[in-house]
């Protein structure tokens, strides 16, 4: 059985959504993370970082733990067959569209939102994240104009790591999506599918 850590941000949501599209059986668990749990010692015993998500993995005779967000969905593609293309060129390329959100949307969306909701008297750091998030949303307007999804003809990690950003970015951060119409387009796609409708679902309704 897979347990699950998580709780319902950008970054949280994505292994409710994996799971879901797997079709694989979880147990999740809910932290509250305005009471700190993901810093209470049974869960950094997990993630030492303190931070959501996080699985443990009770399948095999020995637990496996597993934390951030990216390494949890390539362990979980991986592990199930799921979501991540066998042919060697796009596997290689929703991983490195995965690293991508790691190492670019996640931080920069993050910042942008920070600023923008704790510190609007200071401008300056709001529209340097801002610009940096609209850049790297570009990158992915360029790469789904012509295509559904980033890889391939089906949804892989690749999508997942980046719904829950894109999906609150007008909101969170005041991403304006009007300029990225290819994106919105994939946005839509991607919360029409019942899979992704309930990840989102199960992290809103316990």
């Amino acid at each position: 059985m897979i347990t699950l850590y998580t709780a319902n941000t950008p970054n949280g949501v994505k292994v409710t959504i994996a799971m879901e599209e797997m079709g694989e059986p979880y147990e999740l668990n809910l932290l509250n993370l305005g009471a700190q749990d993901q810093k209470k010692p049974d869960f950094l015993k997990i993630n030492p970082n303190g931070r959501i998500p996080a699985m443990v993995d009770h399948t095999d005779e020995n637990e496996i733990r597993v934390f951030e967000s990216g390494a949890i969905l390539l362990y979980l593609a991986e592990k199930f067959g799921k979501l991540l293309p066998t042919d060697p060129a796009e596997r290689i390329d929703a991983i490195a569209w995965t690293y991508f959100q790691t190492g670019g949307i996640g931080p920069m969306m993050g910042q942008a939102g920070f600023f923008k909701n704790n510190f609007s008297d200071f401008p300056a750091g709001y529209d340097r994240f801002l610009k940096e998030s609209e850049r790297l949303v570009q990158v992915l307007e360029t790469a789904l104009t012509d295509r559904d999804y980033l890889v391939g003809n089906d949804i892989t990690i690749a999508d997942i790591m980046q719904i829950g950003w894109i999906n609150r970015g007008p909101g969170y951060m005041g991403l304006d999506m009007d300029q990225f119409p290819a994106v919105t387009a994939w946005r839509d796609r991607m919360l029409a599918r019942p899979g992704v409708q309930k990840g989102m679902a199960v992290l809103t309704s316990q």
